[in-house]
């Protein structure tokens, strides 16, 4: 394109030479935007597919059944055949107390006993004493005017007050009997035995403290390491892929080479409304003993969409300080269409917003090609 002689050489009038200037103006402008109009524009389409990727969320390891042992009786600790890291299995006896006081309780109670037993039989002598006059008597009366019949009634009632007392004496017997069985169950209080299959993580007391309801210290923290749960705070956006029995990898930072799985046995099925999370407890088996409650892995937690989702070009998405948008062919014209990111899956990008699979953008898109400009050239 030639420019307009207004050179110095020719003598145009003043309005002439304002003309030649703009013409000039327009010339170069043109010139500037030839290269832009004339550039091939490279169309990619929105691609539609399902959302199948891991994210890494932290988790924490805790013990499947874990339990903080306390003295059911008032006593002194009288030895403790455990301590940290003793592995114990279920009904091994880990401390006894000493309590002299609940024998001589239950020396009392067995005398209680013996009395009330005694009480029964004297009144059982009596009961058999009355039978037998009642019977002698009643026996008497079947000869006319032998016995008066008021005999005959007075010792009939003899009789049903001797069993009401021996019910009552046998009561009472009942009744010591049982009150000697609750001290002895006490005293089996005084010999602590794991309730189950784990290991002693923690103990408090030594020989000679004082415990009980009084003083009620933890004696003994028992846990169950063998099998573990592991608690993952799943976001919001991804609890719908949770599938109860999935297998789950992880890793833990005191073996990152090695990997464990844990399976998905339980869900809280509620969002914790302070961090937008939902607990989910994974099942683990820690056969060899390396993992260990407290512990904070690294999970590998799946995420699935029950609906696809829409991918471009990472190049396709133009981010500005006001808008992030993609440029989508019209009719031949650009248009820019706002989205939101999603996840990255290789070299393509999750979107959303006003877009259809199939669309044409652009693959590498920027904020030069303005709205609405035509896209010559686009292929």
């Amino acid at each position: 394109m030639n420019q307009p002689n207004c050179g110095a050489g020719s003598q145009p009038a003043a309005a002439s030479k304002a003309a030649c200037l703009r013409s000039a103006r327009v010339v170069t402008l043109l010139a500037s935007l030839a290269p832009l109009c004339a550039q091939t524009v490279d169309l990619v389409p929105v691609v539609s597919k399902p959302v199948s990727r891991t994210v890494d969320l932290p988790a924490e390891i805790l013990p499947y059944l874990t339990v903080s042992l306390h003295a059911k009786v008032p006593g002194y600790i009288e030895r403790v055949l455990v301590d940290r890291g003793s592995i114990v299995k279920q009904g091994d006896l880990l401390a006894e107390l000493s309590a002299p006081e609940l024998e001589a309780q239950i020396a009392e109670a067995e005398s209680k006993v013996q009395a009330a037993e005694s009480e029964k039989l004297q009144a059982e002598a009596q009961l058999a004493a009355a039978e037998s006059t009642y019977e002698r008597l009643r026996k008497a009366a079947e000869t006319p005017g032998a016995v008066a019949g008021n005999e005959v009634i007075q010792s009939q009632k003899q009789v049903e007050a001797a069993q009401a007392l021996v019910r009552a004496r046998g009561q009472a017997s009942q009744a010591a009997a049982a009150a000697v069985r609750s001290q002895k169950d006490m005293q089996a209080y005084l010999k602590i035995a794991a309730p189950f299959d784990g290991v002693v993580t923690d103990r408090f007391v030594h020989p000679g403290a004082l415990v009980g309801p009084g003083a009620d210290p933890v004696l003994l923290v028992i846990q169950q390491i063998s099998h573990l749960r592991l608690v993952v705070p799943v976001p919001e956006e991804d609890v719908g892929g949770t599938v109860r029995g999935a297998n789950i990898p992880f890793h833990v930072p005191a073996y990152p080479d090695r990997a464990y799985t844990g399976t998905v046995a339980r869900i809280a099925h509620a969002i914790d409304p302070k961090t937008r999370t939902m607990p989910v407890e994974l099942d683990v088996l820690n056969r060899d003993g390396t993992l260990a409650p407290g512990m904070y892995p690294s999970v590998k937690w799946p995420v699935r969409r029950e609906r696809p989702a829409l991918f471009v070009p990472k190049t396709s998405v133009v981010t500005t300080t006001e808008r992030t948008f993609v440029i989508r062919d019209r009719d031949g014209r650009a248009e820019w269409v706002d989205v939101k990111k999603g996840a990255a899956d290789s070299d393509l990008i999750e979107v959303s917003g006003a877009l259809t699979a199939g669309d044409k953008v652009v693959r590498r898109g920027t904020d030069e090609l303005r709205d609405g400009m035509p896209m010559g050239g686009a292929k």
